[in-house]
């Protein structure tokens, strides 16, 4: 058990080791993996360049792995990338995958590191239909991965990074078909792109190579928020615990991929796979009708400043997710909050952005890098410790 009168420092060790837990993990798995998703990158792009899509899905907290796949490939956070079509099927998986799939499609389906057999079933019918089958994990597919670990947060960062592997390395079998156009501002990932006469054999093992970069990136982010963030990190967890014992509840949001973690993070409160006891959380990114009807009659930037207003109580915590830090409309939700005397906590990337010049979050835990895809790995891995950390010190005080 913590003692709560030493729980800071006893909690900055702790999360040290849980991203250190995290870096071994993934140096295991990605390189056993480089060279297979090298070769399934080559096998996505030539099922695009048919005219297949991507349909992915899973349930509960892996529904939201899904939407955040979905928007990457529909809405390319790398300037200059062509959308690619892919939609998120989980609300109604079998009918839909059965409607609507056809053989030139990518059916990719997600669940825990134990598998979700209704989720294979799906999977394994659409591959009898003739569909590139991705299984995230389990065993009977084109691509079929064994989970890289047995907990259940570190499995699904390896599986975002994963992903993002696929969505930023397919664009090379594209451009290297293209050869002679502009890379775009992503060329200086892909150095070897500037031989035209490259062959696909050798193109792949350059794209493996380049998502070893990747999950190397990623490893050093990690060191780096060890090293500068863990306090904050800490003194985080202990001020949303003490908001908990009083009352509250998180109210998370934010927008594309940070909408999907906003609603992970939710889910992984109320409804955690790892015996912990439920924290009452709301994702405000959660319900499209309320922000459709919002951001139509009124407009983007109150999207989240509207549902706060009728959602927030004395005692809650406004955690805003941002990867530039300047969003407008998490800019006005944090006002709001700052008003109405709340906690107010942001994880940030680049330098933090209008968010930390403004002083809008109480705790603002900054992910200093401009690389989208790796700020989102890393918060990822930060709000997963922080909902683990909040069951440390729960058990401490019961």
């Amino acid at each position: 058990m913590l003692n709560q009168t030493r729980a800071p420092a006893m909690l900055e060790e702790w999360i040290a080791q849980r991203f250190e837990r995290r870096n071994a993990v993934a140096d295991e798995f990605f390189s056993k993996e480089a060279k297979p998703l090298a070769h399934a990158c080559r096998r996505m792009f030539e099922r695009f360049d048919r005219g297949g899509r991507l349909l992915a899905f899973g349930r509960g907290s892996y529904a939201t792995d899904a939407q955040h796949v979905s928007v990457e490939f529909v809405h390319p956070v790398i300037v200059g990338k062509r959308a690619l079509p892919a939609m998120d099927l989980s609300i109604a998986f079998e009918h839909w995958v059965e409607a609507v799939m056809t053989p030139d499609d990518i059916v990719m389906a997600f669940g825990p590191p134990q598998g979700d057999p209704a989720v294979l079933r799906t999977l394994d019918a659409a591959r009898a239909r003739g569909a590139l089958t991705f299984a995230l994990p389990g065993t009977h597919a084109d691509y079929a991965l064994e989970a890289p670990c047995g907990d259940a947060h570190i499995h699904q960062e390896m599986i975002e990074l994963l992903t993002h592997a696929l969505y930023e390395t397919v664009h090379v079998f594209f451009e290297h078909r293209e050869m002679g156009h502009d890379v775009g501002a992503s060329g200086f990932l892909y150095p070897f792109l500037g031989d035209g006469g490259a062959s696909h054999d050798s193109l792949v093992d350059d794209v493996a190579s380049s998502i070893l970069m990747k999950a190397a990136d990623a490893r050093a982010l990690r060191e780096q928020v060890v090293a500068r963030q863990t306090a904050v990190i800490a003194e985080a967890i202990a001020a949303i615990a003490g908001e908990l014992r009083a009352g509250g509840k998180l109210i998370l949001f934010g927008n594309g991929g940070s909408a999907t973690d906003a609603t992970d993070w939710a889910l992984d409160c109320v409804m955690p796979e790892d015996g912990a006891r439920p924290i009452p959380a709301v994702s405000l990114a959660l319900e499209p009708a309320i922000v459709t009807a919002i951001a139509n009659d009124v407009g983007t930037e109150v999207v989240f400043l509207r549902q706060l207003v009728a959602q927030a109580r004395p005692h809650d915590v406004a955690i805003g997710l941002s990867t530039s830090g300047g969003s407008k409309n998490i800019l006005a939700a944090l006002e709001e909050a700052r008003k109405r005397g709340l906690l107010t906590l942001a994880l940030l990337g680049y330098d933090g952005g209008e968010i930390a010049r403004r002083g809008l979050a109480d705790i603002p835990v900054v992910v200093d890098c401009d690389y989208i895809p790796r700020i989102q790995e890393v918060q990822g891995s930060i709000y997963h410790i922080m909902r683990e950390g909040l069951e440390l010190l729960g058990r401490d005080a019961a």
